[in-house]
């Protein structure tokens, strides 16, 4: 396979683009990996249609863009399989705008999704650029945040337990406690735009009260989520999506009733994020999660 071989659409006006022509179930020439790998910095959210995928395929296709990391810092893996992350809609919904593992000090640089069981209706996935929407602030506001740490932890209520398994998946998810200072703004590694890091886990700003954190956090948080620098997929068996961790945030609506929703996930290890100055993520509870990602040593 060339780059010939294969069409890069995009879907939305500043995220995402479906990759037309690649079967990644087979082998990929090392010049095609890094055009795909290209097109996720340019892009952030690539989609690929009709993948005929079993987990060793999705496995080998994400770990051509790194080494892999485990399932979950805290949560199980699928069965048998210690890197996949069975996100599974049956009692345990996490429909909150986020970006994967912020609450360690060297998060997943990069995710994929794939389809294996979707709803005849709602279950999509909404993805969001936070480079676009760090450009979006006003110059003060950007000014402001380019100074700004945020405290992330796994240890609140992302996912508010409704039913007897949630609450164990609750459990679960805050069995080790993680708390990680992050720059609100991440400079990328690899084409230096800057972006809002923030989400879900951001739960309070350094040097900050609880109340004005959230008040500030909020505002910049709009500026994410802003329809414009958002992109909806429809999922349909056999999908696959690849989403850049460093410059994105997703969410998962809740909209598909008692309706069966299964992905699978598996996430590439990333390094410790930087702010405009230079500074690096430091950790302020808890450990670097060696047992979660190889990048942990650095």
């Amino acid at each position: 396979m060339t780059s010939s071989d294969f069409d890069i659409r995009r879907i939305g006006g500043r995220i995402g683009a479906e990759i037309l022509g690649v079967d990644i179930s087979r082998p990929i020439d090392p010049a095609v990996v890094g055009e795909i790998n290209g097109a996720l910095i340019e892009h952030k959210a690539l989609f690929f249609r009709g993948q005929s995928l079993d987990d060793a395929a999705q496995l080998r296709f994400a770990s051509l863009f790194g080494e892999l990391t485990t399932a979950h810092p805290t949560v199980g893996s699928a069965d048998g399989q210690p890197n996949i992350l069975a996100v599974d809609g049956d009692g345990v919904r996490s429909n909150r705008w986020h970006t994967d593992v912020t609450f360690i000090r060297t998060p997943p640089k990069a995710t994929t999704l794939r389809s294996l069981v979707v709803p005849p209706y709602g279950g999509n996935t909404l993805i969001a650029n936070t480079a676009t929407a760090y450009r979006d602030l006003p110059e003060a506001l950007r000014e402001l945040a380019d100074r700004l740490w945020a405290v992330h932890t796994n240890d609140h209520d992302y996912a508010e337990p409704k039913t007897a398994r949630a609450a164990e998946h609750r459990r679960q998810f805050v069995s080790r406690r993680y708390r990680t200072a992050h720059p609100v703004v991440r400079v990328h590694p690899e084409s230096g735009e800057r972006g809002l890091f923030i989400g879900g886990f951001a739960q309070r700003l350094v040097g900050f009260n609880a109340d004005d954190s959230r008040d500030l956090l909020r505002i910049l948080q709009g500026y994410v989520t802003r329809p414009e620098n958002v992109v909806r997929w429809s999922w349909a068996p056999g999908d696959l999506v690849i989403f850049d961790n460093r410059s994105t945030q997703h969410y998962a609506p809740d909209d598909y009733g008692t309706l069966p929703r299964l992905l699978h996930r598996v996430t590439v290890a990333g390094d410790v994020p930087v702010g405009v100055d230079g500074e690096r993520s430091r950790v302020v509870e808890g450990d670097v999660a060696e047992h979660y990602t190889p990048a942990s040593a650095a």
